[in-house]
């Protein structure tokens, strides 16, 4: 038989897990690594961790999927973006590695807005935000912070690229990750060298892979080494891949335009398809051809969104049965009897941009209890989706679907109040281990089964349940988004920090 290894290097493991051509996982396996976190926001790990764990995770997966090594035709990563290595020309880390959550290099992705290149043209319409989390922000970083090891970089590229280094002996980096978060563009010629001149860092083009290959694409087949330390044979394709969110749109079957992916967990994050740019002030991204051919990937998110759930448990003293809340919550008529909530608790990503907005629940009285503010929670979350959904359509790209991963498939509220509330289907997919089987797609591509990623999620990704939005409760809830909408403008002066000369 025929089988593909997707792999998910997340932020605390990697997993490891074995499909066959129809989607069916077989056999799943996981190791962790460690972070460690210091003063400043910072936070690093071992690339070398990365390596070890993965071999004892895709031994463990074919072990537990009871297939011959011989039975594996390829691989493909997702991985954390953007987490920076610096490697010597041997491949060997010069430093730990800085993973996407470290925003140290907040000075300097100020100093990558104030340029005014027209590489930035892709975030917000040339108005930002840039990202501290990004590759150039974080390459500027070292280069100013630690030259030693910047001289000393013959490469400097991500988690992804390491790991196809490390299995293939190939330098190259993912047409995904380079568009998303390296100012990378297939319309303007590749690499931003005029963003990198501004900046006075022309030496990192020497620096970065100058082969960039696409999602579904062949990197090249394992070493001797790298398949001994797999325990696979030498001849196991190694296709490219990408940052976990991005794949993960393929494995939740997010490929037409007009199709939204809402990849959820601690925050929202959203991925449209569209076949034309759309760069506009709000939006995170407009990136061409990350996924897809000849298509375009939108970008909004929203920061807090189930990690507003968590803060709630830990103000119940972690007692909160969140069923037993769902249930409640569903009683409860929209609108939470006069309760709003703004979802803002860690600043606004967009569709306004404000790292400094808080969150609120406005119109609290004596008669609501725990179950009222757990639902005006999910409430002000869905409309702030319906904040991000509303400027993508202003940019030209109007949403016909949403598609949704994540943890809120476990709650039937939530999902039918983003449904009632955006005015759109909710569709969800029977997978739940996107990024894996969105790797797996691409490897199954790329090892020759589809003639493209298109048919590969046809083949591989299992359609679940569609929810359409309520007609009645959909009204209802367009007079209530009107309040919302007040919410942020009325309080953003409570919530600014004040100004130097203040």
């Amino acid at each position: 038989m025929s089988c593909v290894i997707g792999i998910d290097g997340g932020t605390e493991s990697i997993r490891a897990r074995v499909f066959d051509l129809s989607g069916a996982c077989l056999g799943s396996a996981a190791h962790p690594y460690a972070t460690q976190f210091s003063a400043g926001a910072r936070a690093e790990q071992n690339p070398e961790d990365w390596w070890m764990a993965m071999g004892a995770a895709v031994r463990q997966a074919v072990s537990e999927a009871g297939v011959a090594p011989a039975d594996v035709d390829a691989i493909a990563l997702a991985t954390t973006s953007c987490t920076v290595v610096a490697l010597d020309a041997e491949g060997r880390a010069l430093r730990p590695a800085i993973i996407w959550m470290d925003v140290r290099a907040e000075a300097e992705a100020s100093d990558v807005l104030a340029t005014g290149d027209p590489a930035l043209i892709v975030n917000g319409a040339g108005e930002g935000p840039v990202s501290a989390e990004w590759m150039i922000p974080k390459a500027l970083w070292i280069a100013r912070h630690e030259p030693e090891i910047y001289e000393r970089a013959a490469t400097i590229c991500e988690y992804q690229d390491f790991m196809n280094l490390r299995l293939t002996e190939r330098r190259c980096a993912s047409l995904d990750n380079v568009s998303i978060r390296w100012h990378y563009s297939t319309e303007r010629g590749g690499y931003a060298k005029s963003l990198l001149a501004a900046l006075k860092l022309d030496s990192l083009l020497d620096k970065w892979p100058d082969t960039v290959i696409a999602p579904g694409d062949e990197v090249g087949t394992l070493t001797a080494r790298a398949a001994e330390h797999l325990g696979l044979p030498s001849s196991v394709k190694v296709v490219q891949g990408g940052a976990d969110a991005l794949i993960g749109m393929i494995g939740i079957g997010v490929a037409k335009p007009g199709q939204v992916a809402l990849i959820t967990g601690s925050s929202h994050l959203m991925f449209g398809v569209s076949d034309r740019s759309a760069a506009s002030k709000g939006l995170w991204g407009t990136y061409a051809d990350a996924v897809y051919p000849k298509r375009h990937i939108i970008e909004g998110g929203q920061t807090s969104t189930g990690s507003i759930v968590n803060w709630l448990r830990r103000l119940a003293g972690g007692q909160l049965d969140l069923n037993a809340l769902n249930d409640e919550a569903r009683k409860i008529p929209p609108g939470c009897d006069g309760l709003l909530s703004l979802d803002h608790f860690q600043g606004n990503r967009t569709p306004y941009v404000d790292a400094l907005s808080r969150g609120a629940f406005v119109g609290l009285t004596l008669a609501h209890g725990m179950p009222h503010l757990f639902r005006a929670v999910i409430e002000g979350i869905c409309f702030g989706s319906r904040a991000i959904f509303e400027r993508m359509a202003q940019a030209g790209f109007p949403a016909t679907e949403i598609t949704i991963g994540g943890g809120v498939v476990a709650s039937e509220l939530w999902l039918q109040l983003h449904a009632d509330i955006a005015g759109l289907p909710v569709s969800v997919p029977k997978a739940s281990e996107a990024p894996s089987l969105g790797s797996a797609i691409l490897a199954a591509t790329g090892a020759g089964h589809f003639a493209s990623i298109d048919e590969g999620i046809a083949a591989m990704v299992k359609p679940g349940r569609l929810i359409e939005p309520r007609h009645a409760e959909s009204i209802q809830y367009d007079e209530i988004y009107t309040r919302y909408e007040k919410l942020y403008p009325a309080l953003r002066g409570f919530s600014q920090r004040p100004s130097a000369s203040a």
